[in-house]
């Protein structure tokens, strides 16, 4: 009885194959199936590869939303480089919603020499083909994303040439905490003194002779500070052409959060427009000398998530690739047969058509004989 069931049980799985073998006896083996085997092999090895990479690999996703966070405060790193004395300038922000200066305490002032050292001349110029790379290439910033805490720092290596030269200029570095609105950074002459109505500063004891607002800014960014990451002014050098000459700089930041296999921060980008001009009231240029910065939040705010191919979506699409080459294969070596089988026939057709057979009363046709019999009657 369990043998009876069993037999049934078989027969019904069998019935139910959708895949029938074909006895061996009836398979028709061909030199041009075997060469279009090989090349539908050659092809499924290439493109298994190279999905095999394309699922290794990951991509950043940007998603985008509105920005409701208004109550806490946007973070500045700043690492600036000024061609003056340090007791020449002062750097602080104006803040456009209360219209005061917010504190600038944790800036440092540090005497330095202008001119770099050939190791730092060569540290910059790396990055400022970087940079110019990043205007051309936008998706390059993908990859300095993923890499992010994995690069090297950007920052200049310190001087290591021991020179007795004397400190020229002056490097403001650290960061500030300001309110998430727009204001204005900037360096000018004279240190910063408070006023009821705003902010002013004491220049009057500055000769215009020394001023000189070359400057070369090492780091700049909005939020938290990642190594790695590249921002658009990191690595720019202005040099003045005048004494009183004004450098203005338009950022628009926008807060981001970034989460990758390896980070999960939230920062800002931002872009940025630069200007310049000399300051000459005679000629109509109006305007105080020196560097400003004048930033403007975004109200957008950008998500950017790096993503990788689910294993699932990998055997399904391995799986197209195979089936579908070895479908496509099949179509076009049936039609290439099927081509060659009617150019062959037509071929042959004309060969019988221009055969001619002697009659016995000398004419000739051009139409075979039906059969041939090689026995002599």
């Amino acid at each position: 009885m369990r043998r009876l069931n069993r037999k049934k049980t078989l027969n019904l799985m069998k019935e139910l194959d959708a895949f029938p073998k074909v006895p061996e006896s009836y398979v028709e083996t061909s030199a041009s199936g075997g060469t279009v085997s090989l090349i539908a092999f050659t092809t499924i090895a290439f493109l298994t590869v190279m999905e095999f990479m394309v699922y290794r690999d990951t991509w950043m996703k940007y998603e985008y939303e509105v920005d409701k966070d208004f109550t806490s405060k946007l973070r500045i790193n700043i690492d600036i480089t000024v061609a003056m004395r340090c007791q020449y300038v002062g750097a602080d922000v104006l803040d456009l919603a209360e219209t005061m200066v917010a504190s600038a305490d944790g800036l440092i002032y540090e005497p330095v020499i202008f001119d770099l050292t050939p190791q730092q001349k060569e540290l910059q110029r790396m990055l400022q083909l970087i940079q110019s790379r990043l205007q051309e290439e936008h998706s390059l910033q993908d990859v300095i994303f993923k890499s992010a805490f994995k690069s090297a720092s950007t920052a200049l290596p310190p001087r290591e040439d021991n020179s007795l030269q004397s400190p020229d200029a002056c490097r403001i570095h650290g960061h500030l905490y300001v309110n998430k609105v727009a204001g204005n950074f900037h360096i000018t002459v004279g240190k910063a003194i408070p006023h009821p109505r705003g902010h002013a500063h004491l220049a009057a004891l500055v000769s215009h002779e020394s001023y000189n607002f070359s400057h070369r800014i090492d780091h700049l960014s909005f939020g938290e500070l990642i190594p790695g990451i590249i921002n658009p002014l990191d690595g720019t050098e202005k040099i003045a052409s005048d004494h009183n000459q004004m450098f203005q700089y338009f950022i628009t930041v926008v807060p981001t959060k970034l989460h990758t296999y390896k980070i999960s921060a939230e920062t800002h980008q931002f872009s940025v427009t630069e200007r310049e001009r000399v300051i000459n009231h005679a000629a109509g240029s109006h305007g105080v000398s020196g560097i400003f910065m004048k930033y403007d939040i975004s109200s957008l705010m950008v998500t950017v998530t790096e993503e990788h191919m689910p294993f699932w979506q990998f055997l399904v699409r391995l799986c197209g690739i195979i089936g579908g080459i070895f479908s496509t294969t099949g179509i076009l070596h049936g039609f290439g047969r099927f081509v060659a089988e009617i150019i062959f026939c037509r071929f042959r057709l004309g060969s019988h058509r221009s055969t001619s057979v002697p009659l016995p009363d000398g004419h000739t046709s051009n139409h075979l004989p039906l059969s041939t019999d090689n026995s002599t009657h």
